[in-house]
């Protein structure tokens, strides 16, 4: 078994004359937090989708935990799977959005047993048992019959992560997880995302927050352009930047 969760060699990705993502290559470890920063449109959201194939890439090969993403490789040659493969592969990338993305048709328990239950086909007693159990964890559990319009942004972002995580996934992606929440409740999710991440979860987070970045990313990686300018430990890239780039990103945001 390959020692990294995820691997992305050579990807690139256009939207029309836009290309997006112009060779990136990274290798994340199981078990790492990654957090992945940059200006606007530098290619860190599509980055992210691109690794559980919500963008299909246009030329490279991406894989989480050794098996390609999207396609099935036969012999040499790479098939794509079909949708509903792909629907049932995805389940292994827990993926946290800036907006939440809950139903907002159903109560708090079933937007988290749904994916479970209907894309891994488990048992509805074990699967219920352990959503109540992860929202206890993510401190919500006092809400667990009300609807997404009943909550405030923080909860619903701590939902949004109980639901990824009730997938039992290999990766957890968060997409700018507090960039829809008001100051006061950006705290609330920080912290049960650290809480992840001193349990041993490999995460890939794109973020603004550098002081969060400090605190418990393994490595950095600052994008600029659809290129990976530079990355290592954040003692490195956040107080001692060797790229010209880095340096004026982070002049701006440190401020």
């Amino acid at each position: 078994m390959t020692r990294y969760a995820v691997e992305v060699r050579g990807v690139h990705k256009s939207f029309g004359n836009l290309e997006v993502l112009r060779g990136i290559d990274l290798l994340i470890r199981r078990g790492e937090v990654t957090v992945i920063l940059g200006p606007s449109g530098s290619g860190k959201s599509t980055l992210l989708r691109t690794l559980n194939h919500l963008e299909k890439v246009d030329r490279g090969l991406i894989q989480v935990g050794g098996q390609p993403v999207g396609y099935r490789l036969k012999g040499s040659k790479l098939h794509e799977l079909r949708e509903r493969e792909i629907l049932q592969q995805r389940t292994r990338v827990g993926f946290v959005f800036q907006n939440f993305n809950l139903f907002p048709h159903l109560t708090v328990l079933d937007n988290v047993i749904e994916a479970p239950i209907s894309a891994q086909g488990r048992d509805r007693k074990e699967v219920e048992a352990q959503a109540r159990a992860l929202l206890d964890r993510v401190g919500v559990s006092d809400k667990i019959d009300a609807y997404p319009r009943q909550l405030s942004g923080g909860q619903q972002q701590r939902v949004a992560i109980a639901r990824a995580l009730a997938l039992r996934p290999a990766v957890m992606l968060f997409d700018e997880p507090t960039s829809a929440l008001d100051p006061e409740l950006v705290g609330e999710v920080l912290e049960v995302i650290k809480q992840l991440a001193g349990e041993g979860t490999t995460l890939v987070i794109v973020t603004h927050e550098i002081g969060f970045a400090r605190e418990v990313a393994d490595t950095v990686v600052f994008m600029d352009a659809g290129l990976i300018v530079e990355q290592g430990p954040p003692g490195d890239v956040l107080d001692n930047p060797q790229h010209e780039r880095t340096k004026a990103f982070l002049s701006k945001v440190l401020q």
